[in-house]
């Protein structure tokens, strides 16, 4: 029979391991080594622990929930984001809450109640104030994906600057000299810092930059009212970079219905690496974030981490040459492995 008096976290700091690596591996989780299982498991049979969730989280004051809050589901993107949370969350053992924000102008009151029914959020930044995050960070773990800086709060976030190595790519290699960036950085973190990476590749290649951005929103339709802005305003660029994968194949379906060839009237680019940026043709140039591990890393900071540790991951990225850009297949190839 098994020890009621054994808890989950005792079993754990005899382990040398957190409460979740536990649940882990009385779940048959495959996530955790060999050699780990088998301490974990050892010290298990030892003293006779038998996992209760549900009276666990009761006894320990826990809700053995965590919670996600981002702008909404729509697109690929949020889509694996959410299967990668989701995944992590299964494999700690607890529960999930969804809050989506659809930019409502109550979110931050959502999200502070939300605070109070879970055990750690993961909150997209940009998605609340920052008034908000302070008041959530003392009542539960708080990690902010895809913050601009690195704060007082853990965070983890993606290397964009790839996206100013793309530039220059567009500009040394292909000889490009007027360069349109398509994206809003109001409000957005991530395309705050490609448009400085943007930026900044002019600036090395002593290039002038256009003076504003295209701002239109992440969806393939604001892909197709960028081209119409792009497009029908006067001397056309040599080559868009797009914002997101989006957004860029948007805009190629509007370039290719006005009778325009990709790459050869103009070069365009994305960012995300989506599965259709293989499928089209032209293939799309673009860089590769590793969306679900972005989510992965944040459920397990979550699960694992301690209340009062300040973490700072920033997750790399890479180049993926195509097509679209005016790379040649056989150049495309080994980058897109």
């Amino acid at each position: 029979m098994g020890n009621s008096r054994v808890s989950l976290r005792w079993v754990a700091q005899q382990a040398g391991v957190s409460p979740a690596t536990v649940s882990r591996v009385s779940r048959g989780s495959a996530t955790v080594s060999p050699e780990l299982r088998e301490r974990v498991l050892r010290i298990i049979e030892e003293s006779g622990y038998r996992p209760n969730h549900l009276g666990r989280a009761l006894a320990e004051t826990r809700h053995g929930a965590l919670g996600l809050v981002f702008p909404g589901l729509s697109g690929p993107y949020f889509s694996e984001l959410l299967q990668g949370f989701e995944e992590e969350v299964q494999e700690s053992g607890d529960s999930m809450f969804l809050l989506a924000s659809h930019s409502h102008s109550e979110t931050d009151t959502r999200v502070i109640d939300l605070a109070g029914r879970v055990d750690g959020l993961a909150i997209l930044a940009g998605t609340v104030s920052d008034a908000a995050l302070e008041q959530v960070a003392r009542q539960v773990r708080l990690v902010v994906m895809c913050a601009r800086e690195r704060g007082a709060h853990t965070t983890v976030t993606m290397d964009n600057t790839t996206f100013g190595a793309l530039a220059r790519h567009l500009l040394v290699e292909h000889g490009y000299r007027r360069l349109a960036f398509v994206g809003n950085p109001d409000g957005s973190p991530d395309v705050t810092s490609r448009w400085e990476a943007f930026l900044g590749a002019h600036r090395e290649a002593g290039v002038v930059p256009p003076a504003e951005p295209v701002r239109v929103g992440l969806q393939q339709s604001d892909g197709i009212i960028a081209a119409q802005q792009i497009l029908d305003g006067g001397q056309r660029p040599d080559a868009v970079m797009c914002a997101n994968d989006e957004t860029a194949l948007g805009l190629v379906l509007n370039a290719l219905g006005r009778g325009l060839r990709v790459p050869d009237d103009l070069a365009v680019t994305g960012f995300d690496d989506m599965d259709m940026a293989a499928m089209v043709r032209p293939g799309l140039t673009t860089v590769r974030q590793p969306i679900r591990e972005l989510a992965t890393t944040t459920a397990r900071l979550l699960a694992d981490g301690e209340p009062r540790v300040t973490r700072h991951i920033t997750l790399p990225t890479r180049l993926v040459l195509r097509e679209s850009c005016g790379c040649r297949p056989a150049a495309a190839g080994p980058s897109d492995n």
